[in-house]
């Protein structure tokens, strides 16, 4: 039986106004397209922390940084096994990651301020140790712990419970296979224009087909199935929530898929450094 597929938009301070979106789903199509069972939100770290612990089977993908450059770690004279990283990471304050950051990127030449990790590249995403814009350090901080203290599987890095299996998504990846550098969504309501809605019209439609420009299959190899209610609220939500965490339960399946077909790593390439961690997909 296939286990429950999640999609997670992350927030390391959520709130009502911008809480930590969950995309349920199922498999279904013979294993080609996944069905959007559900929205769940959560306005608080500990809530969504129990949403984690509770007795379901689920592969996820979540929207937030499983680790940090080697390089970085290694400048900054860290552990560098994984476990023992996360341990030391996690007892730092908020001001102490920003000192200890800016510090480092002080350091270093214009132009190469951040260190990267190996999958930034391939995936196109910020660099993981970055406290602003987005403040993805502190989405580390706050969610994979969250993540462990659930006992979930995270493949490469930790083992744990194979029935809870957590993996990075980046929701960027697969939005940009449709659109390109088009802007989709916005937080600031000034913002929110009638060019990014049909932005999201446009990306929920290339997700409803499973292809992008052309016909060409999205590199997932799944179509989204959801009925009108559902994809009216993905295009509704200005902010983009919601769709990101959907193209996140689209990278949860695309990597439950090749765990099905034998894959114990879940599609993610065997030589990846196990310190970093790596973007499913990318």
């Amino acid at each position: 039986m296939a286990p429950l597929l999640v999609g997670c938009d992350f927030s390391s301070a959520p709130s009502r106004r911008k809480p930590i979106v969950l995309a349920l789903g199922e498999p279904c199509g013979d294993g080609k397209a996944v069905r959007l069972t559900g929205i769940e939100t959560f306005d608080t770290l500990p809530a969504f922390g129990a949403w984690l612990a509770g007795p379901r089977r689920w592969v996820g993908g979540f929207d937030l940084p499983f680790g940090l450059p080697r390089e970085l770690i290694e400048t900054l004279g860290w552990p560098t096994q994984w476990p023992a990283w996360l341990a030391h990471y996690r007892a730092l304050t908020r001001a102490e990651i920003r000192q200890r950051f800016a510090a480092f990127c002080a350091a270093r030449p214009a132009g190469g301020k951040f260190a990267h990790r190996a999958t930034d590249g391939p995936a196109g995403s910020s660099p993981s140790m970055k406290w602003v814009n987005p403040p993805v350090a502190f989405m580390l901080h706050a969610g994979v712990p969250l993540l462990v203290d659930a006992g979930a599987h995270l493949p490469g890095l930790i083992d744990g419970d194979t029935g809870r299996v957590a993996l990075e998504a980046y929701p960027g990846l697969t939005a940009r296979e449709v659109l390109g550098r088009r802007s989709y969504k916005a937080d600031d309501r000034a913002c929110q224009t009638p060019e990014r809605a049909a932005a999201r019209a446009g990306l929920l439609a290339a997700l409803l087909s499973g292809t992008a420009d052309g016909g060409r299959p999205l590199r997932t190899g799944l179509r989204l199935e959801a009925d009108a209610a559902r994809q009216a609220a993905l295009v509704a939500d200005a902010a983009g929530d919601r769709i990101d965490a959907v193209l996140c339960l689209l990278e949860a399946g695309a990597a439950w898929r090749a765990h099905a077909a034998g894959d114990a790593d879940y599609g993610l390439p065997p030589r990846r450094d196990r310190l970093e961690g790596w973007i499913t997909g990318a």
